[in-house]
């Protein structure tokens, strides 16, 4: 667990804001830090080539899964960052879950397949890829050949995945993809649980849940040990963990010019989304 918290930190996969300049998320809501857990792939660079490429192949998607494999593997096999998440998500899958349970792995489109692909492999189950349209493709372990399927016939699924959130994904697609199928999901494991409440969601559906790292005090404690984050960064961050909206709504109103600043911003993501902020009334100002 320490190992992969800070692999987080060295790759930049959670990354906190300067005092005071909280990141706009695309839902126009703030957060004192964002992650992005693909980074784990090695650097961020490498896990944003990467994304760029698997977007070349989405209009291909019977070739896509081998593809998405060789890829990873290569990866697997020469970066240290990569195949110790990989290892580890095997670790926790192992010590959680009987294997010999276990029908199929899935992974949703698209940070999943950065490791579900590999964690196929490694455990010698079919790979189940799922699209947000909930299409399903099947692959053996090795990837040697992929169709397009409609059932699996009452077959467990255990899913992969970069990180959960509110679980919109696996609510939207993930979920009545595997059901669509015939199949049950009874297991997923996942990189980061932002504690936001998409754990329980999934445990309510009757899915066990395996994070490897937490996003909470613990490891903003550690970030300010780290001399990652100051005093008053921990401040915002323990009191967003505890109440996100409260400790938002509490910054704004203490900082009128900052969303004064971010709708003069000459970036146009961010003017996109401080308008959604305001015009919504996210905060209720």
């Amino acid at each position: 667990m320490s190992d992969i918290m800070s692999y987080l930190f060295e790759t930049k996969a959670v990354k906190f804001c300067e005092e005071n300049k909280p990141f706009f998320l695309t839902s126009g809501t703030i957060s004192p830090y964002f992650v992005n857990t693909h980074f784990l792939y090695g650097n961020e660079k490498e896990a944003t080539e990467f994304l760029s490429y698997i977007d070349t192949l989405l209009a291909d998607r019977i070739n896509l899964p081998k593809k998405i494999f060789d890829t990873v593997l290569a990866q697997y096999e020469k970066n240290e960052i990569f195949k110790y998440t990989i290892d580890t998500m095997i670790k926790a899958i192992t010590e959680n879950v009987n294997i010999d349970e276990i029908d199929y792995i899935s992974g949703g489109e698209r940070r999943d397949w950065y490791f579900s692909n590999m964690i196929a492999y490694l455990l010698k189950k079919p790979h189940l890829t799922l699209f947000k349209d909930m299409e399903a493709f099947v692959s053996p372990y090795d990837f040697s050949s992929t169709e397009k399927i409609t059932d699996i016939q009452g077959k467990t699924v255990l899913n992969t995945s970069d990180l959960v959130n509110v679980a919109s994904n696996y609510v939207r697609s993930w979920i009545p993809a595997i059901k669509n199928l015939n199949g049950k999901l009874l297991w997923t494991c996942y990189v980061v649980d932002r504690k936001q409440g998409g754990t329980e969601v999934l445990e309510k559906e009757g899915i066990k849940t395996i994070p490897l790292a937490l996003i909470d005090d613990t490891l903003f404690e550690k970030a300010f040990e780290l001399g990652i984050i100051n005093q008053g960064q921990l401040e915002m961050l323990k009191g967003f963990y505890k109440d996100p909206y409260e400790t938002m709504r509490n910054f704004l109103i203490n900082h009128p010019e900052f969303i004064e600043n971010a709708l003069n911003a000459s970036d146009e993501r961010t003017q996109k989304r401080v308008k959604i902020l305001t015009e919504d009334n996210l905060y209720n100002l």
